[in-house]
């Protein structure tokens, strides 16, 4: 895949959880609410339907108010890469005002941990500058640690 500066936000780091946690953690709707949002903010509900075409929704609660977050797969390759966007609700519907697509890459790591890479592709630059601004790096940076940590914390168990 090729990058564009102007428009692609993305970054790769090392996480400790194997990569088979992870995608389990990335594919059911049980697992979203402990890591897909920054705390405090909350996940309230999932619903997945893991299929090219499936939806992946979710409704976010931000210091009380309720975000409606509508989407579909674009790509699934099991334990390697989930492709999703909002540019589409289920049934292929186009979405008036879409915001990105996500693309998270998983690889496995020399010390058994895995390669994660997020990536989020925008239509404009303007977007993807909004997105930079609204805190891209440090927002997903905490998802995925929050991945990690509670990846690691469903082998404690």
């Amino acid at each position: 895949m090729t990058l564009d500066p102007t428009t692609d936000l993305t970054f790769t780091r090392t996480l400790r959880a194997p990569r088979a946690l992870l995608w389990e953690c990335w594919t059911r709707p049980e697992h979203i609410p402990h890591f897909f949002v920054p705390r405090p903010h909350k996940i309230v509900s999932v619903d997945i339907d893991l299929r090219v075409g499936g939806r992946f929704d979710t409704v976010f609660d931000v210091e009380g108010n309720k975000m409606d977050n509508k989407g579909v797969y674009l790509e699934i390759i099991p334990e390697e890469k989930l492709v999703f966007t909002d540019s589409y609700e289920e049934g292929w519907k186009p979405k008036a005002d879409p915001f990105m697509t996500a693309i998270v890459e998983m690889s496995d790591a020399p010390d058994g941990g895995t390669i994660y890479t997020a990536t989020a592709r925008h239509r404009t630059a303007e977007t993807a500058e909004t997105h930079k601004q609204m805190g891209f790096y440090d927002g997903w940076g905490t998802v995925a640690t929050q991945l990690d940590d509670y990846a690691l914390s469903l082998v404690a168990k």
